[in-house]
């Protein structure tokens, strides 16, 4: 699957984001967590995406059924 590689890159560009806000010196605390909220929240929408695409690559559905991904999360 290829969407699989492309949101591991993306989760990947995002964690490189998320590290050049922490090494800024000019930002203030406040302002660094401001910055990286919506990084944080875009990456755990990634991770969950990649959870659910690894499982359904894993355990395909039968034709004709349900895939049962609500089944397999906990949330």
């Amino acid at each position: 699957m290829k969407s699989i590689a492309y949101i591991e890159q993306a989760i990947a560009e995002l964690d490189k984001e998320v590290q050049e806000i922490l090494l800024n010196m000019k930002f203030s605390l406040t302002e660094k967590d401001n910055y990286m909220l919506p990084l944080l929240q875009q990456k755990r929408v990634l991770n969950q995406t990649l959870e659910d695409l690894t499982y359904l690559k894993e355990h395909p559905p039968t034709p004709n059924q349900p895939c049962g991904i609500s089944k397999y999360r906990e949330d």
